[in-house]
């Protein structure tokens, strides 16, 4: 599905009518193989984003009920929203390369006659040209895409706990 949502997103106006002939001709012309591109990325930027946005996030919680809260466990929708804003800034900082060169190892392939390269010939490729900010173009948008759902996320994730009667150690 991430692959068919790059290339319909950079895709020329016309050039598939809908994900399914997205999904047909993708098949046809480059096997099934080419659903996969990007895999490899993909698998190695969650790790570092969801380990550092869930330490950052029980971090700042911690530090928050330890410093601030008044006879109360429940931050409140403010501060977690706070804590999952800046726990996922944390996490897409480290893992955003990752997620870039998997989205250009998506959409190489419609440019013809472009040598498919591998992430590690990306990477090179994108420092190279760009420079280690090359490989956050593109950030900010997905900061404003990502950021608020994270915040909702917590708040949520915090509230089923507390509705659940999962408790802190």
């Amino acid at each position: 599905m991430e692959v068919m949502k790059t290339r319909l997103a950079v895709g020329k106006t016309g050039q598939y009518s809908g994900i399914f002939d997205c999904a047909k001709k993708i098949l046809k012309h480059e096997g099934m193989g080419a659903f996969y591109k990007g895999y490899v990325p993909n698998l190695l930027g969650i790790i570092p984003y969801a380990g550092i946005d869930l330490a950052v996030y029980e971090l700042l919680k911690s530090h928050w009920l330890d410093n601030y809260a008044k006879d109360s466990v429940n931050p409140g929708v403010v501060v977690l929203l706070g804590c999952g804003a800046l726990s996922s800034t944390c996490g897409q900082l480290a893992s955003y390369p990752l997620a870039l060169v998997r989205t250009r190892m998506q959409a190489q392939a419609m440019i013809e006659g472009n040598k498919q390269m591998s992430m590690v010939g990306l990477f090179r490729r994108i420092v190279s040209k760009e420079g280690i900010p090359g490989l956050y173009r593109g950030i900010t948008p997905n900061f404003m895409k990502v950021l608020p759902a994270v915040g909702i996320s917590y708040v949520v994730y915090e509230n089923m706990k507390e509705t659940l009667g999962v408790s802190q150690k």
